[in-house]
């Protein structure tokens, strides 16, 4: 508290530099979070990319987020932020068990790459590994494709990544993350110009989510010629296949490849 004090009595600024615990929360008493200004979490991504997040600002906004890659002269700025996530984008077809989602994080719209894996189970029980999106709802999106796609799911293990190793939260990924769990399971390829956003209800409906045309635009630029989502105007060069329910989104997802 009192090199806080000194350091608003000589205009400095001070850095507080701390772990943080395995839950993801700072270690050591809440108090040094109370006192400082901002609280910012340096996080390293899979893809060798540095995420700085903001959990705490007063004099801003918290929802926006630094990309930085590190090189011979330190921490760099990446120049294409909405490439940055995705790694199979250019090839001709993509594998099977990936679908493509935007996601806003601040001002900025990526478009990232949910990748699933389903094998059988190995024991009796199912069980689900995600750390990149929450398994608990993953779990969810299984059964809703289970109760109302017709799609077995529960005898079968299921691993979900995220390329880049971006942590996604937003629910507008729960259509993608449902179209590539039946793409895996089915063994059949999402298009490579096709994406989607929205959110899944527990009765099957396909439900709009927020900025929805600042995600159409962001396809529209990334060159996807197809969103599957709902109530959704289409954007230059990118249609948008406005589904009901999770059964509609599955046939129009297949129904039109190349």
């Amino acid at each position: 508290m009192e090199i806080s004090l000194i350091a608003k009595k000589i205009g400095a600024a001070v850095f507080f530099i701390g772990h943080v615990t395995k839950d993801g929360n700072i270690a050591g008493p809440k108090i040094v979070e109370h006192m400082v200004d901002t609280v910012l979490y340096f996080e390293s991504a899979e893809s060798g990319m540095r995420l700085l997040r903001a959990s705490k600002n007063r004099f801003g906004s918290v929802d926006e987020i630094g990309l930085f890659t590190m090189d011979g002269d330190g921490l760099q700025g990446v120049k294409d932020p909405s490439l940055a996530f995705v790694s199979r984008r250019m090839e001709k077809e993509i594998p099977s068990g990936i679908a493509f989602t935007p996601v806003i994080e601040g001002s900025r719209v990526f478009i990232v790459e949910i990748q699933t894996l389903v094998v059988p189970a190995k024991g009796s029980l199912q069980r689900i590994y995600s750390d990149r999106i929450d398994s608990a709802r993953v779990s969810r999106v299984a059964a809703i494709l289970e109760r109302h796609a017709g799609l077995m799911l529960s005898d079968q293990d299921i691993y979900v990544n995220v390329g880049g190793g971006m942590k996604l939260s937003e629910v507008s990924i729960e259509l993608a993350l449902a179209i590539a769990l039946y793409s895996s399971r089915m063994d059949i390829p999402v298009p490579d110009d096709l994406a989607a956003f929205s959110e899944l209800s527990l009765a099957g409906e396909v439900r709009p989510v927020s900025s929805s045309a600042r995600r159409m635009k962001a396809l529209s630029d990334m060159g996807f010629k197809r969103a599957i989502t709902t109530d959704s105007k289409p954007s230059l060069g990118t249609s948008s296949d406005n589904v009901k329910d999770i059964k509609q989104a599955i046939l129009s997802s297949f129904s039109k490849r190349k």
